[in-house]
């Protein structure tokens, strides 16, 4: 009986975890592509604070796209800095900029993870300046 109790709450736990995730949309160019962002983030709530965001991605490092962002997001509560994975959304808390990685990328202090892309990786990889919208998903 007891075993049952703690996987229930175990199920419970993880539902919860995952409500919390924020999904959000990126239009480029006449496509739809998602992300997931993580729970339990000032980053991330300030991030979503400021959706619909129009921003112009731009090359940078042959790594990642990046966009300057209306206003700072807190770092309170994250890593002094972290490695990005191919797919990261990730603040760049010096410059305050977007950073969307289309390649791998070793440790950055003042990097902050915000989620992932779901999907179109390949569409972040096309070379040169592309306007997008980053929205709540529907």
């Amino acid at each position: 009986m007891l075993c049952a109790l703690i996987s229930v709450n175990a199920y419970s736990t993880n539902a919860v975890q995952q409500e919390n995730h924020v999904k959000i949309a990126i239009d480029i160019q006449g496509q739809t592509i998602t992300a997931t962002l993580k729970a339990n983030s000032e980053a991330v709530n300030d991030f979503v604070a400021q959706l619909p965001l129009s921003l112009t991605l731009t090359d940078y490092a042959a790594t990642e796209k990046v966009a300057d962002l209306p206003k700072r997001l807190s770092t309170k509560g994250e890593p002094a800095g972290t490695a990005a994975k191919a797919g990261d959304i990730t603040y760049y808390a010096p410059w305050g900029n977007l950073a969307i990685f289309h390649k791998s990328f070793g440790h950055a202090s003042g990097l902050v993870k915000l989620g992932s892309l779901d999907s179109g990786l390949d569409l972040m990889k096309k070379s040169g300046a592309f306007e997008v919208t980053i929205r709540l998903a529907d």
